[in-house]
């Protein structure tokens, strides 16, 4: 337990979270007398699997959507089908969230896109940047719970689990959060005035950005539907989401440019490094803390002290909660998937309904304080301080908790499509 003591301060004390994880690994292992050989050997078996591959092309197919003009044809076709509604263009923002999360997977990107299209139109119309920042906050978070997603893809690595389950069980519970946020903008946009469109808008005005963002909007079906037939794998996904993304975008729309792919390209590679730099240090610790027995001492005190599934869950959740306000999502995964996959599995949760409430909960700590990195994404696009926000901050917290507490209870939510389409 001291192991995982040290590790949490040097989080706290601002020391880079794969650096932190390699160097109490390290020195766990200098203590314990065990060859430093160890360390490559844990690293590189952490990320030698073939499903860790479809981690850069994700990356990379999201860069070029981005760059390629998907993200203003989605706004444009959210905001003809639903912006006429009371806190029109807060609902719009959602869901062009929603859809964008479908397209590259990440919070972070969600964010950035939707934020710097939607926040200096909603501020322009009289809403309160104070309410913008985090409503677009909460909303990216959808990022990763909606097909396809790096943390699930992790979370099922590591604790062996079906990724085109994982991936399908991401839908009812990231369409609740998206539709969560919609009605809770929708009462606020009617008590504070926040007006939508003038008047519905005709019908063949959506047709018509319906056509145009068609081909953004089949991608994640095709993605999906390849997998859910059995065409392709979760990894082969990936590759047809980049290939999809830089045809579309060079050749159809016409917005990417060759000149633009260095810079895509170095960007998907410095994320990717990230990503798997914690993945094998992680790798590292996770031996550690099983060599010196920390995940069965975990889980006996856990076991002792807890005989409900109930109460086990509320307090996992709990825990990640807390954990997600400090820790990115990726990194979060790694460390706490090795801790509770035994609690799990000794209660008999289903381990693809607990790497949804996992993601979940960590999601939520992306759009959390002190370090919930989508509200200084958005907060920067807004200009406006993390204190400012929270007063809208709390109750959209409130509505996508109680999201997650829906998820935690009833399995099914998460289960019934993975089920009903996957043996």
């Amino acid at each position: 337990m001291i192991i995982i003591l040290i590790l949490f301060i040097s989080f706290f004390i601002g020391f880079p979270i794969a650096f932190s994880l390699g160097l109490v690994s390290l020195g766990q292992i200098a203590v314990d007398g065990y060859p430093l050989l160890v360390v490559i050997q844990r690293m590189f078996t952490g990320v030698d699997s073939i499903a860790l591959t479809a981690i850069p092309l994700f990356i990379l197919s999201g860069g070029l959507m981005l760059k390629g003009g998907m993200s203003d044809r989605i706004v444009n076709f959210a905001d003809l089908l639903i912006g006429h509604f009371p806190s029109g263009l807060a609902m719009v923002s959602i869901l062009a969230c929603m859809f964008f999360a479908a397209i590259t997977g990440s919070a972070i990107a969600a964010t950035a896109a939707i934020g710097g299209i939607m926040i200096p139109i909603m501020v322009e119309k009289g809403y309160d940047k104070e309410f913008c920042a985090p409503l677009l906050a909460t909303g990216g978070s959808i990022g990763p719970i909606i097909p396809p997603s790096i943390p699930l893809l992790i979370y099922g690595v590591m604790a062996n689990v079906s990724v085109a389950k994982l991936f399908i069980g991401g839908f009812i519970p990231g369409i609740l959060m998206g539709l969560a946020l919609m009605v809770y903008s929708y009462f606020v946009g009617k008590k504070r005035n926040y007006i939508g469109r003038t008047e519905r808008a005709p019908l063949k005005d959506i047709l018509i950005a319906a056509k145009d963002a068609l081909l953004a909007l089949v991608m994640p079906i095709i993605i999906i539907g390849g997998i859910m037939s059995g065409y392709f794998s979760p990894t082969e996904s990936a590759t047809v989401a980049t290939f999809y993304a830089l045809i579309v975008g060079m050749f159809i729309y016409r917005e990417l440019k060759l000149s633009d792919l260095p810079a895509i390209l170095l960007d998907a590679a410095k994320a990717t490094g990230q990503v798997l730099l914690v993945v094998g240090f992680a790798s590292l610790f996770t031996w550690v803390l099983t060599v010196n027995n920390v995940p069965q001492s975990v889980g006996a005190f856990l076991g002792n002290n807890i005989n409900s599934k109930i109460v086990l869950l509320l307090v996992i959740n709990i825990i990640l909660l807390i954990a997600g306000t400090f820790i990115d999502t990726t990194s979060a995964v790694v460390i706490f998937t090795p801790l509770f996959l035994p609690l799990c599995q000794a209660f008999g949760i289903d381990l693809v309904h607990f790497g949804l409430v996992m993601v979940v909960n960590l999601t939520i700590g992306m759009c959390t304080p002190p370090l919930g990195v989508c509200l200084f994404v958005s907060g920067s696009i807004a200009k406006v301080s993390l204190k400012d926000q929270m007063r809208d901050l709390v109750p959209q917290l409130v509505v996508l908790i109680f999201i997650l507490l829906l998820i935690t209870y009833i399995p099914d939510i998460v289960l019934i499509l993975p089920n009903m389409f996957i043996n």
